[in-house]
């Protein structure tokens, strides 16, 4: 069964920094891109970032552009999400995914962010 299994998250005062990471568990090659999409409370989901793993073009909701950076490991099937000067409105869950090659979006379980003093 393909997973897409994410890690990192928890807690950060504002202006903190965290960083979280996703693997896939299928080839890179069966793979257009990864990303990460956040719901905070109450929220609609919304995408944040997101990169092709073939020429590594990268994509960023403006609320996050300037202070995120996504970054790809083809040889392990990972991907990154550097969050730097942290606010509260960044509190949400994290979820990865993995656009295939046949355009399926798979997901990860999520991972919470929390940022508060």
């Amino acid at each position: 069964q393909v997973r897409v299994v994410e890690s990192g998250g928890g807690l950060v005062q504002p202006g903190g920094s965290l960083g979280l990471s996703c693997t896939a568990s299928l080839s890179i090659s069966s793979i257009n891109a990864m990303g990460w999409y956040r719901q905070g409370p109450g929220k609609e989901r919304e995408l944040v970032a997101v990169i092709s793993t073939a020429g590594g073009n990268t994509n960023y909701a403006d609320s996050v552009k300037g202070r995120f950076t996504i970054s790809r490991n083809n040889a392990q099937n990972t991907v990154y999400l550097q969050m730097n000067s942290l606010k509260p409105e960044d509190t949400a869950i994290y979820y990865c995914y993995a656009l295939t090659i046949i355009y399926e979006k798979i997901w990860g379980q999520g991972t919470q962010v929390t940022v508060s003093s």
